[in-house]
């Protein structure tokens, strides 16, 4: 039998997360919604299309009126307003109405373009999430927020718009690349940093199982950051206090990933966001050195970066003032005072920014020796 978490959304149950080692559970699931007068969009990526479009297709049709697939080009470069507009279009030309349904298949782009969609066409429709990717297991399908880029500036356009269900088939994150699973992790292990110094030391324990990606370990891994997950938003739902400390490591990180032109995955940009947050941990001796270096060392053994090249100090410092998280003109940056335990600081300044990405960053100079 399937496991499952409830979300509740101003305390009272919103949508269940459903976590199983296959499809077979989501005909039921819909058949609990009553679809049978409604028609279903599934979204989904041109990589995902190929591999799970026509299965989660043959397992939807005969809940619903009618089921269509919309498909368009992976990748963070498409996750724009351009891609919405021609979701929009394709809704429009198949006669979606408010009572029709959209089905978000694939990772957290696909998650976050077609939460949008769904909160913005005809001002609102329902919407369910298949997430495919670990980052989106572990993290972007969860919540409720929704959104796109714009002019590369990461999720800059959005909304709030809560899911009717989170269905997680743990048996797909076998067919990802390692490179796209471990960057995936970095959320993972960024739970457990800033909630949970259990859990941050089972996934220690059970490294081996995790690189390996044992099925029963991957579920309880899902299970428990999903957990994790939950209490937070549940808490903030809509960002205004706690749900900030989930942004450990995006600061720096975002501003990484605009840098180097989307070619390093997001987890790979979180990571290094990670210890450059845990670096100005340290310097405003909120870590210790040991601790520090441990945090640091960790994402090693999980394929993840701790350093990167090609970066200019002063361009991160300025793409970090254009983050969405600043607050009266000051980033709102969160950082550890210990495992497990994180907080939000106003008070971080240039210089610490700077002196955290030189941290991590490797020279030209550095490069030639």
């Amino acid at each position: 039998m399937a496991q499952r978490l409830t979300i509740n959304y101003e305390k009272k149950p919103c949508y269940d997360i459903v976590f199983s080692q296959d499809f077979s559970g989501l005909g039921e699931e819909l058949a609990e919604m009553d679809l049978s007068e409604r028609k279903l969009c599934i979204v989904t990526d041109s990589t995902v299309e190929k591999l799970y479009a026509q299965e989660v297709l043959e397992t939807v049709r005969d809940k619903c009126r009618k089921a269509v697939v919309f498909s368009f080009p992976e990748g963070e470069t498409n996750k724009t307003l351009d891609t919405v507009k021609k979701a929009y279009t394709f809704l429009i030309e198949e006669g979606f109405d408010r009572k029709d349904m959209l089905v978000a298949l694939g990772g957290g782009v696909v998650g976050d373009v077609t939460g949008f969609t769904a909160a913005t066409y005809l001002r609102g429709v329902d919407f369910i999430q298949i997430p495919t990717t670990l980052l989106a297991q572990a993290d972007s399908s969860i919540g409720g927020k929704t959104g796109v880029d714009f002019d590369g500036y990461k999720n800059m356009v959005g909304a709030f718009y809560m899911p009717k269900l989170v269905y997680m088939n743990v048996s797909v994150l076998k067919t990802l690349e390692d490179r796209q699973y471990f960057s995936g992790f970095a959320e993972i292990m960024k739970h457990g940093l800033i909630k949970d110094h259990i859990f941050y030391e089972w996934l220690l324990d059970n490294m081996y199982e995790i690189c390996e990606r044992n099925p029963e370990v991957l579920e309880e891994m899902v299970m428990k950051s999903s957990t994790i997950k939950k209490l937070v938003v549940e808490k903030d739902p809509l960002e205004k206090g706690e749900r900030a400390l989930l942004n450990f490591g995006h600061t720096i990180g975002h501003a990484i990933e605009k840098a180097k032109g989307f070619e390093l995955y997001h987890g790979e940009c979180v990571a290094l966001g990670c210890v450059a947050a845990a670096f100005i941990s340290w310097k405003h001796e909120l870590l210790s050195m040991e601790e520090y270096y441990e945090i640091r060392d960790m994402f090693v053994p999980f394929n993840l970066p701790i350093s990167v090249e090609r970066i200019s100090p002063e361009e991160i410092l300025r793409l970090t003032k254009s983050d969405k998280k600043m607050e009266a003109g000051k980033i709102k940056f969160i950082l550890l005072k210990k495992v497990g335990k994180a907080i939000v600081d106003l008070n971080v300044t240039d210089e610490d920014i700077l002196a955290a990405v030189g941290e991590i960053y490797f020279s030209e100079e550095d490069l030639a020796e």
